[in-house]
């Protein structure tokens, strides 16, 4: 008789003939030979500078590479996945439960039917994985990959893959995790604090320093290590004492909208000023005229709205002594010896070091691995080197810039057809659907921007980089740090509610001033 773990081999197998190997299969029967690297088309190929309505600009790049509408279709299932996640992850909860009832009685029922259940329930287990956001752009590359390959040959897909950029994908798993080193959030935790201080280091005060300090930290230590630094503070010093689930959601959206626009004191910390910098020829000085100083402000005015408005819930959070004995999430503090000063200025080198060299991958690869080997011989200085959630948001960001280079037939003439106010608003909505960066990157492809749009775009992209968890490059991070304090996942519609202010306030300050 099949046992239940029989069961679950034939259903993994089934899923990797689906995925992986029919496809091969099918492409393999189909006689179709490989062909040269013809895909995606650039924008000049289309030839369509005469037509002037986007519907016919449109029309006349589907009629001509008609493969762009069907992969522009999944890109948008795997927005709408990213969406239901929360549904999935409800739907494993709820599985897990009945299979817990059966295990009650297993006894019985191996008599009878010589069965074994498993101690975990396989189905919640595949829901529950479905359901983390970090894997579904991932995901949906793979049907991606065999429709170039179907359309183009094998040589066309493979092609297209690596050439694509996956330097910032691999540079936020290095910084995900050297941001989060025991010496590192150490440090940054004790300089938060110290400035809480001038609060009377009130769980209000550590709240509004957390939120106000460290996404202006990141112009300088990059976005990602500050969406990590501050996230896994909140967590320990906020989420863990269980704030009601509508100051749960402000807080991270205030904090996922300041990550994005705190970024842009300078030029080279925000992944869409990233993307453009170099080209638009914007240095540090026009990043801080003209976004930073603007920033500042718009981060102050809403913590300080926040901060009214929710004021009398800071008294009825959960004590921390309580917190930390049921959900700390940081576990630098089990140990309470201190770490040497020397182990912890080595760390900042490195980091320092990783930031300087973001855009070359051999050196800041090579300054990771010399830092997995310090913490191992420091072992004593440090927590457990966990790769996991830094491993998935790279999946995650990797997954986005697969499909966010298969969009500019259709963001392209959308951007450049839009005068200034427009295309700030439509850049700010457009960020919701993708990734901020890919948004600023496609617009440095538009010809003849003039200043004042190149200006509406990028504002209108780091305005709207919190209001979803896809929006700007760290919110996976920050998200797979804080989502653990949500039982069945972090609702996009609750995030977007949080961030929808913050962002409104940005938009009209990056407008007025």
């Amino acid at each position: 008789m099949k046992t239940y773990r029989w069961k679950r081999v034939y259903v993994i197998f089934f899923i990797l003939m689906t995925l992986l190997i029919l496809p091969l299969i099918i492409l393999a029967a189909s006689g179709h030979s490989a062909g040269p690297p013809a895909f995606p088309l650039p924008l000049e190929a289309y030839n369509d500078g005469h037509l002037e309505s986007i519907p016919e600009i449109l029309a006349h790049r589907i009629a001509q590479e008609p493969l762009n509408l069907l992969l522009t279709l999944f890109f948008f299932c795997a927005i709408i996945h990213t969406f239901m996640t929360s549904r999935f992850q409800k739907i494993a909860h709820q599985l897990e439960e009945k299979h817990q009832e059966k295990l009650a009685n297993r006894t019985s029922e191996v008599q009878y039917t010589g069965d074994v259940l498993p101690e975990v329930s396989f189905w919640s287990e595949m829901f529950h994985f479905f359901g983390e956001v970090e894997v579904v752009f991932g995901l949906w590359v793979i049907p991606v990959f065999w429709t170039i390959a179907y359309a183009y040959g094998m040589e066309t897909s493979i092609h297209y893959y690596s050439t694509v950029n996956f330097t910032e994908p691999m540079f936020v798993v290095v910084v995900m995790t050297l941001a989060s080193a025991r010496p590192i959030m150490r440090l940054a935790e004790q300089s938060l604090l110290a400035i809480a201080k001038l609060g009377k280091g009130s769980s209000a005060a550590i709240w509004f320093t957390v939120l106000t300090v460290a996404p202006l930290l990141g112009s300088f230590i990059t976005e990602p290590a500050a969406m990590t630094i501050a996230a896994l503070i909140l967590s320990r010093q906020f989420f863990a004492r269980k704030p009601n689930t509508k100051f749960a959601y402000a807080t991270m959206g205030l904090l996922f909208v300041n990550i994005s626009v705190g970024g842009t004191l300078t030029h080279f910390a925000a992944p869409p000023v990233l993307m453009v910098a170099a080209k638009w020829d914007w240095t540090m000085w026009f990043m801080f005229t003209n976004f930073g100083w603007k920033a500042a402000i718009g981060i102050l005015i809403a913590n300080t709205l926040y901060y009214f408005y929710f004021r009398s819930e800071f008294d009825k959070l959960m004590p921390t002594e309580e917190s930390d004995k049921s959900r700390l999430l940081i576990k630098w503090d089990m140990r309470d010896d201190p770490v040497p000063v020397m182990v912890t200025i080595v760390h900042i080198f490195i980091l320092i070091w990783t930031v300087y060299f973001a855009h070359y991958p051999p050196l800041f690869i090579a300054g990771f691995l010399c830092f997995l080997g310090f913490i191992q011989a420091t072992s004593h200085y440090q927590n457990r080197t966990n790769l996991k959630p830094a491993l998935l948001v790279g999946f995650f960001l990797g997954g986005l810039v697969v499909h966010g280079g298969l969009q500019q037939w259709w963001i392209a003439p959308i951007l450049g057809s839009l005068s200034e106010l427009p295309l700030m608003i439509s850049a700010t909505v457009l960020t919701a659907f993708n990734d901020n960066a890919a948004i600023t990157y496609l617009s440095s492809l538009v010809p003849n921007l003039t200043d004042s749009m190149k200006y509406a775009v990028v504002a209108g992209a780091v305005t709207g980089g919190g209001l979803t968890v896809i929006a700007n490059a760290p919110n996976p991070a920050g998200q797979s740090i804080l989502g653990k304090f949500f039982p069945h996942g972090v609702s996009p519609l609750g995030l977007f509610l949080g961030a929808l202010i913050p962002t409104l306030i940005f938009g009209v300050i990056f407008m007025v001033l």
